[in-house]
């Protein structure tokens, strides 16, 4: 396979190493964006789109990058917060009165944005639903105890984030996520990104597939992703019930291009996320919140409200290695974004050819 596309001049470097990638048998799908100064420097496109091999990937391919999608739901929270009809800091059971006991009163969404809200797994409560059984799965959420008192620990909130905050913009605000998202983020910020994918757009949605058949079960992150069963399966998220569902933590369906772009512009003072949120959650949102072992990823890292950050970046990853992130040494951005569920090291080769450095990006 031949990677297609462009590099501007002093990027061949980017372009020789994804080239690599798929030579070494590394990659079989893939899109690679990068931005600097406003303008696409980079865009290269390799392998297929299709589990057949008969559609080439794109550069307007469309793929799930599992927790890449859980920075957009924080950008849905914050309109919401920014609307006035949420806070951060006050209990989420002031609004969703449901929501606040076995241990969950003083939980707050700072809480549920920064992975200390308590529940970072669907737990028992959950057991024998359906993947899709969106109301199902809140009501679990409201019915379970947290693993710890929301506030005193960490860890990704792996399958449960998109869900808590789905019920507390219901609750709060009198929309959805997918509503908030589809029709007030998205819009804002010129993005080719989707929860629940329409029909005119399936097409452009590219098939996961695992590098390893045992990739599933070698995962660091297993236990926080079990339940409700399904969240892995090539067969369920392949599905068009999947990828027209949305699943806020995980199933966002984007491109390499509008990730790039939306990175290059994250911190831009007079940019469209600052001009989405304004100044004040703007900061919030870009800010460091809390630096603890994150027991999911296995490590110990800085969240922001919606973004790991560093003294390098501040980025987002996903399981199965897509990846994207802004650089705070080298004022570029990057997106690396794959159909093959493997691990971050593709992404981490990019990143090294740019001069990053991509540790710590996201597992779940």
């Amino acid at each position: 396979m031949n990677v297609e596309g462009f590099t501007a001049d002093g990027y061949d470097s980017v372009r020789h190493t994804f080239q690599r990638l798929v030579d070494e048998g590394l990659e079989s799908g893939a899109g690679v964006s990068v931005w600097r100064e406003g303008r696409e420097v980079v865009r290269l496109n390799a392998g297929w789109a299709d589990a057949g091999r008969s559609r080439p990937w794109r550069g307007d391919t469309l793929v799930q990058p599992y927790s890449l999608s859980k920075s957009f739901v924080t950008l849905a929270a914050l309109v919401a917060v920014r609307e006035g009809a949420l806070t951060l800091d006050e209990p989420i059971a002031r609004y969703w009165r449901a929501y606040g006991g076995r241990g969950k009163e003083r939980t707050t969404l700072r809480h549920v944005l920064t992975h200390r809200a308590g529940q970072p797994r669907f737990g028992p409560e959950a057991a024998g639903l359906d993947l899709l059984d969106d109301g199902g799965l809140r009501e679990s959420l409201v019915r379970a105890a947290p693993e710890y008192v929301p506030g005193t620990s960490l860890g990704e909130h792996a399958l449960t984030y998109g869900h808590l905050v789905d019920g507390i913009l219901r609750a709060g605000a009198g929309v959805t996520l997918g509503g908030m998202f589809n029709n007030v983020v998205r819009p804002a910020l010129g993005l080719d990104a989707w929860f629940g994918v329409p029909d005119q757009e399936l097409g452009r949605v590219a098939d996961l597939e695992y590098a390893d058949p045992n990739w599933p079960r070698q995962l660091h992150a297993a236990p926080w992703l079990r339940i409700p069963a399904g969240a892995l399966d090539t067969e369920r998220v392949n599905s068009r019930a999947w990828r027209q569902s949305v699943f806020g933590a995980v199933n966002l369906h984007t491109t390499a291009t509008a990730m790039g772009a939306f990175f290059s512009q994250l911190t831009s003072p007079d940019g469209p996320v600052r001009e989405l949120l304004g100044p004040q959650l703007h900061t919030e949102l870009l800010a460091s919140q809390v630096t603890d072992y994150d027991e999911v990823f296995g490590t110990d890292i800085t969240w922001t409200l919606g973004f790991v950050r560093d003294k390098g970046k501040i980025a987002k990853g996903g399981i199965g290695g897509s990846a994207a992130w802004w650089s705070l040494r080298h004022q570029h951005s990057c997106a690396y974004l794959t159909r093959r569920l493997d691990d971050h090291s593709r992404a981490a080769r990019i990143a090294v050819a740019l001069g990053d450095d991509l540790t710590v990006v996201g597992e779940a």
